[in-house]
């Protein structure tokens, strides 16, 4: 097809010049057709006006019984004619025969027309050829005070003198139909140039081609996309994106979705974001943001936002957390063993096997009593060996860590790995924290069962937490450690909010001479604890 190369904005003006030009031209023939009914109309009513005075005139009521009317009328008829402006004036008998005529020599002769129905004592109108051609009239009968037809009366204009009258209309109506074809030609050339920039040109089957290029690759990438207006409202999102953020309809908006405040604060500011960690139910979403500008413009139209699932990932961070603290733990405590060992076998080559005995029996029954302590209690090894190696490697930084814990935990409750993750990451970020301290650096850990419960407490005399929002914190490259190993920044955040999540607990931050986190983890509806002993107080920070 020959517009098949054509871009919107052409087609589209093509279009609208053609339909504006058959506009104009049926609202022109519509308007002449209206110009000419009109005059015809406004001619009948002026004819009946003037008929209707003439026979009304007493005048010639009173002519109309006289013997010689002709005498008395035919000059009124004259005069009435040239004031009136009307191609002439018959006033005859009731039989028609002519008392006036335009022309004298047609005076007495008979009445060329109907005039049955005025006659009957009724007006009637009539387009006609008479004497002096067609014409355009109307019979108003004559009556006496009896009411009693005594003439008649026929006023009329000729048809090409109304025809004139219509030609002199024609101009005008012609006028306003260019006028409407030039605006409308205007109209359609500024909305050609204004779609000819927003569509840059492209025709609908390149634009409709590109649309399927997109929807492939939106809907193919194993990303979450979606992009929000100015408004806040979402505009269009790929099915991983509705998938992550739990959208169910294609109306739905950012107010209507479960989203943690923090993504929800994210995905209406309108800011800039490069891999933001945020926890959404059980998923860890990393995500970025930036500002979406059309082409040519310099305002920003709205943002587009990526998301990545590192739900798995994580997990497998979290555990490898989980070995990396046990096997540190269990490395601090070979360390100390191996320097109790030594100091015990310098005993013995000193020849001093009593005291050699009395150090190695009260080192072993300390760890045993507080293993023991935290076994009876916790009834979790894993977090016994975990606390005492955490312990240990508390003293090779030179923090006091201090333990207690009361309450029964019933066996097998809790994932132990997410259990380790989250208290390692917990103890460890404390003891960094501490560890800055000149004077008397400390760590306290608590652990509560209680009211089905497990509340864990962990607690440091550091220099305390940027901000209590875990949001914050738990995005990557936000951390609250001075010093942090390559690749490790805000991610011991982001574990511990997986962890409790992932335990179905909650967490918060707070400031009390030091950062203290507590998180809360229920163990179950039915579980029945008890309160036992508390083995050491934490005493104040």
């Amino acid at each position: 097809m020959f517009w098949r190369g054509w871009s919107i904005a052409r087609r589209l003006l093509v279009a609208n010049l053609i339909f504006v030009v058959l506009l104009t031209a049926g609202l022109a023939a519509i308007m002449v057709s209206d110009a000419g009914s009109r005059t015809y109309e406004q001619t009948h009513q002026r004819m009946l006006s003037v008929a209707t005075s003439i026979a009304d005139s007493p005048m010639v009521i009173a002519a109309a019984t006289q013997p010689n009317a002709s005498a008395a009328l035919q000059p009124y008829a004259e005069a009435v004619m040239r004031d009136a402006h009307v191609d002439f004036i018959t006033i005859m008998d009731p039989q028609g025969i002519r008392w006036t005529h335009p022309n004298p020599a047609e005076i007495g002769k008979p009445y060329v027309g109907s005039i049955a129905q005025a006659q009957a004592g009724n007006t009637f109108f009539e387009t006609t050829a008479g004497t002096l051609g067609p014409s355009v009239r109307v019979i108003v009968p004559i009556k006496n005070t009896a009411g009693t037809v005594t003439g008649m009366v026929a006023t009329g204009m000729t048809v090409s003198n109304v025809q004139i009258l219509v030609a002199a209309r024609i101009p005008a109506v012609l006028g306003l139909a260019a006028a409407l074809l030039v605006a409308g030609s205007l109209a359609a050339w500024a909305l050609g140039r204004y779609l000819k920039r927003v569509t840059f040109g492209w025709g609908p089957e390149e634009l409709g081609q590109l649309f399927a290029y997109y929807e492939s690759v939106l809907h193919s990438v194993r990303e979450g996309l979606i992009l929000v207006d100015t408004r806040g409202s979402i505009v269009l999102h790929n099915d991983h994106a509705a998938l992550l953020l739990g959208i169910d309809r294609p109306d739905s908006g950012l107010d209507t979705l479960k989203l943690p405040d923090s993504l929800r604060e994210l995905l209406t500011s309108g800011r800039t974001a490069t891999d933001e960690v945020h926890l959404a139910g059980e998923r860890l979403l990393v995500v970025s943001q930036r500002p979406a500008t059309l082409p040519g413009k310099h305002s920003p139209a709205g943002t587009v936002a990526t998301l990545r699932d590192h739900t798995e990932l994580t997990a497998l961070a979290g555990n490898l957390s989980s070995t990396q603290t046990l096997v540190e733990a269990l490395r601090s405590q070979t360390h100390e063993h191996a320097n109790r060992l030594h100091a015990i076998i310098s005993l013995i080559e000193l020849d001093r096997p009593r005291e050699a005995l009395a150090f190695a029996t009260s080192d072993h029954a300390a760890n045993v009593r507080l293993g023991g302590e935290f076994v009876d209690t916790l009834d979790e090894p894993f977090l016994a060996a975990l606390l005492l190696g955490k312990r240990a490697q508390a003293d090779e930084r030179g923090v006091t860590l201090a333990l207690t814990a009361s309450g029964t935990l019933p066996p097998k409750t809790l994932d132990t790995r997410e259990l380790v993750t989250l208290l390692g990451n917990l103890v460890d970020n404390a003891i960094e924290a501490a560890a800055g301290q000149s004077q008397d650096p400390t760590v306290w850990v608590d652990l509560l069962v209680a009211d089905g419960a497990l509340t864990l407490t962990v607690a440091d005399n550091g220099p305390g937490l940027p901000t209590t929002d875990l949001d914050v914190l738990g995005r990557i490259g936000t951390t609250g450690k001075t010093s942090v190993a390559p690749g490790g920044r805000g991610y011991g955040i982001a574990l511990i909010r997986r962890a409790t999540a992932a335990l179905g607990g909650t967490i918060t931050g707070e400031n009390d001479g030091g950062a203290v986190m507590t998180a809360v983890v229920p163990l179950g509806p039915d579980l029945e604890t008890t309160t036992e002993i508390r083995p050491e107080n934490r005493g104040n920070q």
